[in-house]
């Protein structure tokens, strides 16, 4: 069922301790870590703690918790004091995406051209 942890989700078990993860913020409903393979000098990693395999599903399901991860990838970027920073939700495997539970990427502290990739 959607929004229920999933046993073989790996941010299902970094939320739940079992995986180990360098923690920036937690909140009631969200999440957020370092991503170990960062792309920028600032690259945090904020999920919400319910299980949806997508933002789309997420927004879909539960709108404001969709809002509370947006929130807090602004506080994170005030956190970490960027000036200008991207928010990136990668959707489906040939967008990018390589763990299936929604999370959008806070990046910054370099130039970030556009088109990415």
């Amino acid at each position: 069922m959607s929004g229920e942890p999933q046993d073989d989700c790996l941010f299902c078990k970094i939320i739940a301790g079992q995986i180990p993860a360098t923690v920036v913020r937690e909140t009631e409903t969200t999440f957020a870590f370092r991503d170990i393979n960062p792309q920028a000098p600032t690259h945090v990693l904020v999920i919400p703690r319910a299980h949806h395999v997508d933002a789309a599903a997420l927004a879909a399901a539960e709108p404001a918790l969709a809002a509370d991860v947006l929130r807090e990838a602004g506080e994170i970027a005030r956190a970490e004091k960027l000036d200008s920073y991207r928010i990136v939700f990668n959707t489906g495997a040939g967008a990018g995406q390589t763990v299936f539970h929604a999370h959008a990427h806070v990046l910054g502290g370099r130039g970030l051209q556009w088109p990415p990739g």
